[in-house]
């Protein structure tokens, strides 16, 4: 009994320090100058954060806040028209029948099972053939497509809206779209925030794909604009508090997300355990 309960604490111990460790040197790390950062990072000395910040919005002219604006067009746009385009889906797929609808569904759990990486040189080749290649349109596009969220979304469907709902909807005259719209959609929206958090970090974190389809850097999200500071440190130093100071900026809108949202999560997780 005793050692399972060490044993058990003993994980969730190093699974806290696995997860907090790296956020802890990363804020004591951005209110280093360079000087301090060749010493040991965890230990406090003078307090440079604003200098930091200062550094960071001129850096370059100021490209990092362009790369922030650019980050959250792609993560809220992508997330937001995503998650409603896999909820559409996800209750297209449970609550109408049509030909061939379980072979189709078959092709989007097929696509969960893809890697996105996988992805990157067949979605480059069909950019160029658009001609949209370093565009804001080559990155944004391929990222309202999420299968999982598809999946995701007929559960929640199907658990989430009763059919005598529909029933009665119909029966008072409203059409399809006007039923979707006014009804399910508010009933799924607890399924919504769920693949918009999913997809919203996905997208946020993203970088292979921007890396093979971007090359003016003006287009870049915060994923490729922080390494490409990063991969010049060796010979420009001075980019490596930038780096540091702009990762731990990076991590806000993420924490953002999830905090602001969370109620409408946790109510989706608990939804229906007591009838």
């Amino acid at each position: 009994m005793w050692a399972s309960k060490i044993a058990v604490n003993t994980a969730l111990l190093l699974a806290t320090a696995y997860t907090v460790l790296p956020l802890t040197w990363l804020l004591v790390a951005s209110t280093k100058s360079l000087g301090d950062l060749s010493g040991n990072a965890f230990t406090l000395t003078e307090f440079h954060f604003f200098d930091n910040l200062g550094d960071l919005a001129s850096a370059d002219g100021g490209v990092y806040l362009r790369w922030y604006l650019n980050s959250l067009l792609y993560a809220v746009g992508g997330a937001g028209l995503g998650a409603f385009c896999s909820v559409a889906c996800g209750y297209a797929f449970d609550k109408f029948s049509f030909r061939g609808k379980e072979k189709l569904f078959g092709v989007v759990l097929l696509g969960v099972l893809v890697p996105t990486t996988a992805l990157a040189l067949p979605l480059y080749l069909l950019a160029s053939e658009l001609g949209v290649v370093n565009t804001f349109w080559a990155v944004f596009v391929p990222v309202l497509v999420n299968p999982f969220g598809v999946y995701l979304a007929r559960i929640f469907s199907a658990g989430y809206v009763p059919g005598e709902v529909l029933e009665a909807a119909r029966v008072d005259g409203a059409g399809e779209l006007t039923t979707f719209w006014s009804i399910s959609l508010r009933m799924l929206m607890p399924g919504f925030v769920t693949i918009f958090l999913f997809q919203f970090t996905g997208i946020w974190n993203n970088f292979f794909l921007p890396l093979v389809m971007l090359s003016d850097r003006e287009l870049y999200p915060l994923s490729l604009g922080l390494y490409s500071w990063h991969t010049v440190v060796t010979a420009e130093p001075e980019y490596y508090p930038l780096t540091i100071t702009g990762a731990l900026l990076a991590v806000v809108p993420v924490v953002i997300a999830f905090l602001s949202l969370q109620r409408h999560w946790k109510a989706g997780m608990t939804s229906g355990a007591v009838k």
